[in-house]
C-alpha cells in the first residue's frame, strides 16, 4: 500500500533533477557549449617553451608548468559538464598564430607563457595570472654584451609574435640604435641563431632563457644579463566575452594557488629535475609569485 507512493515520489524527484540538468545544459553558451556540443576540448600548446609548455622527447608528450595547469582546468570542465570521458585534443601553436587560432575557434584554451596585455585583451580574454616573469638578454660570455645599449651595431633575436619582440623593436627605434632585430619562429630557433653566432643576444622572458641555457651542452658559454626590461603577468588565454568559462578557469587557478598546489607545481618544474634529460633550472620562487599565490588576480603588469 505504501510502496507505490514512494516509487512515484522517487520518480518525480528524479524527473525534476533530470529536467534541472537539461535546463542547465540548454542555458550554456560560449566555450562550454562548444565543448559540450563537440564532445572535445582543444588545447593549444607550445613545442619548445621550457618549462611552461614543451614536448618531452622521451615519450613525445606535452609537459610543463603551464600545461599541468591546463590539465587541472580540463578536469574541472569534465566535472562541470558531467562528461568524464571528454576527449582532449592538442594542437601545436606559435606566438604568432595563438590569438587568431583562439578567435576562429580552433583552440578552446591556451595555457603556455602568454603575457596578459591591454592590446591583447581587445582580441581575447585572460585568466587569473599563472606566473610572473621579467625579460632580459641571453648572450655568450665572450660577446661583450652586458646591457641593452651594448646591442648597438649588433643583431638581436626575438621570438616572433611575442611581447619581447614588440618591446625590443620599440626600444631600438626610440634609442635610435643601429641594431638589427631578427625574428625567430620559436624559442628553440632563436637559441640556435645565438649558438651559431648569427646574433649577439636573445631577448626573452628570463625563465625561458635560463631553461634554454640549462639544457644546452655548452651552457657554461652563456649568461643571462642586463637590467630586467619588463615585468609580465602570464595567464591562460580564452575567448573574449565568455564570462562563464572565464569564471570556471579563474576558480581553478585561484584554488590551486591558495591551496598550495601551485607552489608544489612550481617547485617540480623550477627546482627539481625536469624531462627529458633531468635538468634542474634552480629558479627559486620569487616574492612576486608568492604574493600572487596568496592573492590570485587577473591584473596586467604593464607599465
Amino acid at each position: 500500500m505504501t510502496l507505490k507512493p514512494k516509487i512515484t515520489r522517487a520518480l518525480l524527484i528524479l524527473g525534476i533533477a533530470s529536467l534541472s540538468v537539461a535546463v542547465q545544459a540548454a542555458d550554456r553558451t560560449g566555450t562550454l557549449k562548444k565543448i559540450q556540443d563537440d564532445k572535445v576540448i582543444v588545447l593549444g600548446y607550445r613545442e619548445s617553451s621550457i618549462p611552461w609548455s614543451y614536448i618531452d622527447s622521451t615519450n613525445n608528450k606535452v609537459v610543463g608548468y603551464s600545461y599541468e595547469t591546463a590539465a587541472h582546468i580540463v578536469d574541472a570542465v569534465k566535472k562541470e559538464l558531467g562528461m568524464p570521458d571528454l576527449q582532449v585534443r592538442q594542437i601545436p601553436i606559435t606566438a604568432q598564430n595563438r590569438i587568431s587560432l583562439m578567435q576562429n575557434g580552433t583552440i578552446d584554451l591556451e595555457c603556455n607563457g602568454t603575457t596578459n596585455t591591454a592590446e591583447r585583451r581587445r582580441q581575447v580574454a585572460f585568466s587569473n595570472t599563472i606566473a610572473i616573469t621579467q625579460t632580459q638578454l641571453l648572450t655568450k660570455k665572450s660577446s661583450g654584451v652586458t646591457r641593452m645599449m651594448d646591442l648597438a651595431g649588433k643583431s638581436v633575436v626575438v621570438t616572433a609574435g611575442s611581447t619581447s619582440e614588440r618591446y625590443m623593436r620599440t626600444y631600438v627605434q626610440e634609442k635610435a640604435m643601429d641594431t638589427n632585430v631578427v625574428s625567430a619562429k620559436d624559442h628553440s630557433q632563436a637559441f640556435l641563431m645565438l649558438q651559431s653566432g648569427r646574433v649577439a643576444a636573445f631577448f626573452m622572458d628570463r625563465d625561458v632563457l635560463n631553461a634554454l641555457v640549462t639544457k644546452a651542452r655548452d651552457a657554461s658559454d652563456y649568461v643571462v644579463t642586463g637590467e630586467p626590461q619588463t615585468k609580465e603577468a602570464l595567464a591562460c588565454m580564452l575567448r573574449k566575452d565568455d564570462p562563464a568559462f572565464k569564471a570556471l578557469v579563474d576558480k581553478v587557478v585561484a584554488t590551486m594557488q591558495t591551496s598550495g598546489e601551485t607552489e608544489k607545481l612550481y617547485n617540480r618544474w623550477f627546482l627539481k629535475a625536469i624531462p627529458p634529460k633531468g635538468d634542474v633550472l634552480n629558479v627559486p620562487l620569487s616574492d612576486s609569485m608568492r604574493a600572487l599565490y596568496a592573492n590570485p588576480n587577473d591584473k596586467s603588469l604593464e607599465q
